[in-house]
């Protein structure tokens, strides 16, 4: 909300004309060509005045693989989030599904892309990911009794018996318990989280610890989202806390939720969720029950690679073709830093530090500092002066193929 966001301070240092209102939330910064929000061109000397306008003048710019690829345009869209308020339980359509979804409703699927995505922390950044391993989901049916009701002994003892078996009979079980869970009934479920909140309220006046089963994260959602069954949720996915510089990739079907903290992500160019909890917004609880990955795994950090060639250059490049990002971390001692040319379109954030950009091809540099954003053309060689000798800290998208 207002100032305390990453968000509305990188909007206020790169804009001196922003006025930054106080309580207004500033929630995403947007850079790419998405039709819903395609960047503006600051530069009044080029005639396009949006990304994706000089895009479609300019094809060589995205580097004849990227092109040809994926069809003249874009493949990715760059945003910074801050959450203060926890974000929708939802996952991401795979191409095909996205496909079928956008013919079905395109007022609530706007385009027929999958969207993969990365979050890299730039504060503290909490969030849900992946379904947790079923032992600790079973330790939650024990010691939270209101969820187990809401599962049903059935279910539940389906999930206890699978964990002797196979990958998918485990993966069947715990798709009955996620989806008795989600199409529960809402007085029902309203009845239970209301004993859960009262039960943990109690526990916490008399001085207990109730973090076993997250009693203080249970009591925020639900102040967020009343009555809300995406409350539940927290026992079934793994909670992950990222230190700056760590990151999550959900691939599609994976369950995830963001809670609070700032973030750089980057997707493929969609704007396709599937919802079911935790949101005001159009929840689709069959698709989202009928889609998911059911498959547990404890270990969902995804650790950048360091470059051979760039010693302060972090790789986070994921198993898909549509984007790889970049973390540069560059010592104030460093006077310039080139940035490596690669072959593809690529959009340059600065985080922290001031400099001047230059490159062969223009004929002026430019000054950026936090909060700015540069667009870099393939294999456009980029060199940045240091403005002062203080740290600087870059991300930048683009797309290795």
């Amino acid at each position: 909300m207002g100032s305390s966001s990453e968000v509305a301070q990188l909007l206020a240092s790169s804009d001196p004309g922003a006025a930054i209102s106080e309580d207004k939330p500033y929630a995403e910064l947007w850079m790419g060509s998405h039709p819903r929000g395609d960047a503006k061109i600051l530069d009044d000397r080029i005639s396009q005045k949006t990304l994706g306008q000089w895009i479609a003048e300019n094809q060589d710019c995205l580097g004849s693989k990227v092109k040809d690829m994926f069809h003249g345009k874009l493949p990715f869209l760059f945003k910074v989030l801050s959450v203060e308020t926890a974000l929708s339980i939802q996952a991401h359509p795979n191409k095909e599904l996205a496909e079928k979804l956008h013919l079905q409703a395109p007022q609530h699927y706007p385009d027929a892309n999958h969207k993969p995505e990365m979050a890299v922390a730039l504060t503290s950044f909490q969030g849900l990911c992946g379904f947790r391993p079923v032992e600790e989901i079973l330790t939650f049916l024990t010691k939270v009794p209101e969820f187990q009701f809401l599962i049903g002994d059935k279910a539940a003892t389906q999930l206890k018996q699978s964990m002797g078996g196979d990958s998918r009979s485990m993966a069947s079980a715990l798709q009955s318990c996620f989806s008795h869970l989600m199409k529960s009934e809402k007085k029902v479920v309203v009845e239970q989280l209301n004993l859960l909140v009262k039960r943990i309220s109690q526990q916490v006046a008399a001085g207990n610890n109730m973090e076993d089963i997250y009693g203080e994260l249970l009591l925020q959602l639900h102040q967020q989202y009343p009555g809300d069954i995406g409350c539940f949720a927290i026992y079934f996915l793994n909670l992950l806390t990222l230190k700056p510089g760590e990151a999550m990739f959900l691939e599609a079907n994976v369950p995830h939720a963001y809670l609070k903290g700032d973030c750089v992500e980057c997707m493929a160019c969609s704007d396709n969720t599937v919802r079911a909890g935790l949101t005001p917004k159009f929840i689709d609880v069959p698709t989202l029950c009928e889609m998911l990955s059911y498959t547990p795994s404890k270990d969902r950090l995804f650790l950048p690679a360091r470059s051979q060639e760039d010693p302060y250059l972090y790789i986070y490049d994921p198993p898909v073709p549509d984007f790889t990002v970049m973390k540069m971390q560059v010592p104030g001692s460093v006077a310039e830093y080139n940035v490596l040319a690669v072959d593809s379109a690529s959009i340059l954030l600065v985080v922290q530090g001031r400099v001047t950009a230059s490159t062969p091809t223009a004929q002026t540099s430019i000054p950026l500092q936090r909060g700015g954003v540069l667009f870099i053309g393939a294999n456009e060689r980029v060199s940045l002066k240091l403005a002062v000798p203080s740290d600087l800290l870059l991300f930048r998208a683009c797309c290795l193929l």
